[in-house]
């Protein structure tokens, strides 16, 4: 029996913010020719809001984009990199796959979750 998945993702009350966008978009979408194409940002940040995110389980980590996704066994993996509040994964070809929605608070998670496959860095401060 395989361990549940965890889901890394941006919060969804993302997406009253992509609303407050468009509500004060709203004078300039009607005041200019082709002002209507200012309502596609804020659909463009829901889309990303609900589709991006990361998705971990005891076998692989599942990148979802905006179009398209990717998965990668723990195999594959050599380490993570971390940048700022970026973390990516370092492939064992040389590649780098950035993990979205995964942040440096969410390590000791992911470490939990890789079931030893990745060090969890809070562990580490001894």
């Amino acid at each position: 029996m395989s361990a549940p998945q965890t889901i890394f993702r941006t919060s969804p009350l993302a997406v009253l913010g992509a609303v407050a966008i468009a509500f004060c978009a709203t004078p300039v979408a009607f005041a200019v020719p082709f002002g209507e194409l200012v309502y596609l940002v804020p659909i463009a940040m829901v889309v990303w809001v609900l589709r991006v995110r990361t998705t971990v389980d005891d076998e692989a980590l599942t990148v979802r984009k905006v179009v398209g996704q990717r998965r990668v066994p723990w195999s594959e993996i050599s380490t993570l990199r971390l940048d700022k509040n970026r973390v990516s994964a370092m492939l064992s070809d040389g590649a780098e796959l950035p993990l979205p929605s995964v942040g440096l608070r969410d390590l000791p998670q992911l470490a939990a979750v890789s079931g030893g496959r990745l060090p969890d860095p809070a562990g580490e401060e001894s």
